[in-house]
């Protein structure tokens, strides 16, 4: 072998070597978790609680860092512009699918994040007053259109999962409900129970204990699946309404162009992480189904959910103050 085609072997083998010693190190310092909602929130209390045991899995800490605003997009604009080096995270809730349709935004949802992985989802609980004449989703519905104008339904806020999952019960069950948004599910729930509003989409977190207490009816629950701590309560697909199935979500995403080799990585961290036995149980506490996916299949998630919060906002006419 002459010298030139050693010198040159020598160099293409130290080409091919360099991406891999950069990326193999990976993480070498404290990675910045971006949550874009408030401080003591549902996404932020599970995002502490995943990042926590990924922290372990990865060797590093994952630094929880809070920028709300605009529904979700200042935080989610963050990291849309942050490096491709792996060390800027985003941990976002069902905000991500909704926004592409109620708001303009800085960036391309679609083509600008990378989904990682679906860490949990949230089932919510139709709830009504405890006096209410209706004890079924049947006889709700019966009551409603016969009704017509009479019965309500409060929501967290416009553009969140209470009003996208009452605006999907009014679509599917051709009804009327008033839509009442409130400033936060806690006025929400007040509400319902002092019979100022019918009808109200809870978390499980906030809404089970008002129903175990005897302060709310149960009449479904918003999943494919009933929920553990309410095994006897249907859910609105067995309840007359097929295919209804709609919930919250909290999963996590990197900026477009992170290097395949580190999504995979952070991947499997955080299915490590929410499969882990005190986790879990504790994402359980929470009122959320653990997850734990793929980035392929959190991707086609991502996608389905994106076009089926698109398609109910055209058909219901939904805007956002």
């Amino acid at each position: 072998m002459t010298k030139k085609k050693r010198i040159l072997k020598s160099m293409a083998a130290l080409a091919a070597c360099v991406p891999l010693v950069g990326w193999a190190a990976w993480p070498e310092k404290p990675i910045r978790m971006v949550v874009p909602y408030a401080a003591g929130g549902g996404a932020d209390n599970t995002a502490r609680v995943v990042a926590q045991q990924m922290s372990i899995a990865l060797g590093q800490q994952i630094v929880i860092d809070n920028r709300p605003g605009a529904g979700g997009v200042i935080g989610e604009d963050n990291v849309a512009k942050a490096p491709a080096d792996g060390y800027t995270v985003l941990y976002d809730a069902s905000a991500f699918s909704v926004n592409p349709s109620l708001r303009k935004l800085p960036f391309d949802a679609a083509k600008d994040f990378i989904p990682v992985s679906l860490v949990a989802t949230a089932p919510q609980i139709l709830v009504v007053p405890a006096t209410a004449p209706y004890q079924t989703v049947a006889q709700f519905l019966d009551f409603a259109r016969k009704n017509p104008g009479k019965l309500s339904f409060a929501s967290a806020g416009g553009g969140t999962g209470s009003h996208l999952a009452g605006e999907a019960l009014n679509e599917q069950a051709r009804l009327s409900l008033m839509h009442v948004p409130y400033k936060g599910g806690a006025p929400a729930l007040t509400d319902v129970m002092g019979e100022q509003v019918s009808a109200y989409f809870g978390n499980v977190a906030s809404t089970l204990g008002y129903v175990q207490s005897g302060k709310l009816r149960a009449l479904a629950v918003s999943s494919a699946k009933r929920v553990p701590g309410l095994p006897d309560t249907p859910t609105l697909a067995e309840s007359g309404l097929p295919g209804y199935n709609v919930v919250e979500w909290n999963g996590v995403f990197l900026p477009k162009g992170t290097p395949p080799d580190i999504v995979q990585r952070l991947g499997k961290a955080v299915q490590a992480a929410v499969n882990e036995p005190r986790v879990k149980q504790k994402l359980l506490q929470l009122g959320l189904e653990p997850a734990g996916t793929t980035p392929e299949a959190f991707a086609k998630f991502v996608q389905n959910e994106t076009g089926r919060v698109g398609a109910l906002v055209k058909a219901r006419n939904i805007r956002v103050d």
